[in-house]
């Protein structure tokens, strides 16, 4: 394996992180600014306010989206059972 191949595999798991875990990601972060937006708003800063719905909402984001994530780490592993056949 050279550099090249190695750079482009990191690039492929990299990316497959970030479509993996964005839904959750991106989730967590318009609660997080919902509830905020909601304690700023009324005053109450209760701390378990912002952590029961930040994950009830991940963890439902996580049922309806596992198919995908699913897919895209099948796809990756793939890419890197075949480059491990090929031999780089």
């Amino acid at each position: 394996m050279n550099q090249a191949d190695a750079l482009d595999l990191m690039r492929a798991a990299i990316w497959v992180v970030l479509t993996a875990a964005g839904p959750a990601v991106l989730a967590a972060m318009l609660v997080g600014i919902a509830i905020a937006l909601l304690q700023a708003l009324t005053q109450v800063q209760e701390v378990t306010l912002t952590f029961v719905p930040k994950i009830v909402i991940i963890l439902l984001v996580i049922l309806v989206s596992a198919p995908f994530m699913g897919s895209e780490l099948q796809k990756f592993t793939g890419i890197v059972y075949s480059r491990i056949e090929r031999g780089f």
